[in-house]
């Protein structure tokens, strides 16, 4: 299929825009008549066009996180987009505004519009940044590669200029990765801070500062233990050279593909021989002592996301991760899954305060779900998680981000108005529904 523009791929019925005299977007056929299901689908959108806003430095209004969270970050910005991007045919179009897939565009070309010339893309991008400003840049704080979600998004609207761009600046994020944060030289991504990984208030990181010295990820503090090497940092890289290989043969560059792909695999291959720990069918970071740092987190389901374990090559690791940790339900496996900390590590926090990747169900870990349970077979476990997910915010529908795992209950110390729950409680219902 040949490349087309922005302009006519937002425009083009597959995409599933709406005519612009039709004012009211179709919904799915919900999994009930229950009228709360229309209700905080209704809601939810509300939500998300609230949240549409422009940020510093950059010319298009992009999708911000919401809530306390007055900005994009790099670890789900652009996976949000794309998942709202997902969602246009059920979103309303009006003169002016831009569709789900232009703001989808923008919560990557943002980010790459603000690389350093030495191959850095921020961390962060917030509404309070002056023009001048350089923050952004005190940590890397990357989950879902930026990569992947570009490549997902080019091949829904075919639009070249995104393509080159995407391409060109993730393999410069690649190679600043290699440079500064490969200093052991093991092949490996290390963590220097807590908000590497957006692990607030988690104990992995107990007694690490947040972030790096002197706001410069560059940086690693000199304390004992540091820096680490990161089983999800690494496969954050392993997901994003893979979509690489996927835009150089999309660009015609074959060597380079093949180059990105075997770059992947040996990342792949040093993730399971140095960071999985088959006593424990855990993933841990390594500290700067060669010792596990023995906290069983949801690095685990992100190790999963990008699919760094093969399904058929890595079956015995895959089902002894599953059975041991995140479908156990003393671990991860938790009435509202998935855990934030596995309930039966000693470091599961309780009560569960605001803001805590020590416990809670995140609304970030559920949205991130889909990129790897089906994958795996687990489409049945899925589906209890979206049915779980989406009942609890019903209860609410105030879009929180995150939730008691036990009970459902959201935390209520900060306002609603969460982008990511919102995201959430949309891309579920849309899933659950009947056609």
């Amino acid at each position: 299929m040949p490349i087309r523009g922005l302009r006519g791929a937002l425009l083009h019925k597959s995409a599933g825009v709406l005519p612009h005299n039709q004012c009211v977007a179709p919904r799915p056929q919900f999994p009930s008549a229950d009228p709360a299901w229309q209700i905080t689908w209704d809601a939810a959108l509300a939500v998300l066009a609230g949240n549409i806003r422009t940020i510093p430095r950059y010319d298009h209004p992009v999708l911000v996180e919401g809530s306390t969270y007055a900005g994009i970050w790099q670890e789900c910005a652009p996976q949000e987009g794309q998942v709202y991007g997902t969602l246009q045919r059920y979103i309303a179009p009006h003169p002016g505004i831009p569709t789900p897939l232009a703001i989808a565009r923008a919560n990557h070309m943002a980010f790459f519009a603000q690389q350093k010339e030495d191959g850095q893309i921020p961390a962060s991008i917030k509404l309070a940044d002056s023009v001048g400003t350089t923050g952004g840049y005190g940590q890397i704080q990357m989950v879902v590669p930026i990569a992947a979600t570009a490549w997902d998004i080019c091949q829904l609207i075919n639009d070249q200029e995104l393509l080159e761009t995407a391409y060109k600046c993730c393999s410069r994020w690649d190679a600043w990765l290699r440079q500064y944060r490969d200093t052991r030289k093991t092949g490996l991504v290390e963590g220097f801070c807590t908000y590497d990984t957006g692990h607030d208030n988690s104990p992995r990181w107990a007694g690490i500062p947040n972030r790096c010295p002197d706001a410069d990820a560059r940086k690693s503090p000199v304390i004992p233990g540091i820096p680490r090497l990161c089983p999800d940092l690494s496969a954050t890289v392993y997901g994003g050279r893979i979509a690489l290989a996927s835009m150089a043969h999309a660009l015609g560059k074959p060597d380079e593909a093949a180059r990105w792909q075997a770059d992947a695999e040996q990342i792949r291959h040093l993730i399971l021989t140095k960071l999985y720990n088959p006593e424990d069918a855990a993933f841990y970071d390594l500290d700067a002592q060669n010792k596990f740092v023995r906290v069983r987190g949801d690095v685990i389901s992100r190790v999963l996301g990008e699919h760094v374990v093969d399904p058929i090559k890595d079956k015995a690791v895959f089902e002894a991760v599953w059975t041991k940790q995140l479908h156990n339900p003393k671990a991860f496996w938790a009435p509202y899954p998935l855990s934030s900390i596995a309930m039966d590590d000693p470091t599961f926090v309780r009560p569960i305060p605001r803001n805590s990747w020590g416990g809670a169900s995140q609304a970030l870990t559920a949205l991130r779900a889909p990129r790897w349970m089906a994958f795996y077979g687990k489409q049945a476990e899925l589906t209890y998680i979206m049915q779980q997910w989406c009942s609890a915010i019903m209860r609410h529908t105030e879009f929180r981000q995150q939730m008691d795992p036990m009970t459902g209950d959201f935390t209520r110390d900060d306002p609603g108005g969460y982008s990511p729950a919102a995201l959430t409680f949309l891309d579920f219902a849309r899933r659950l529904s009947h056609g």
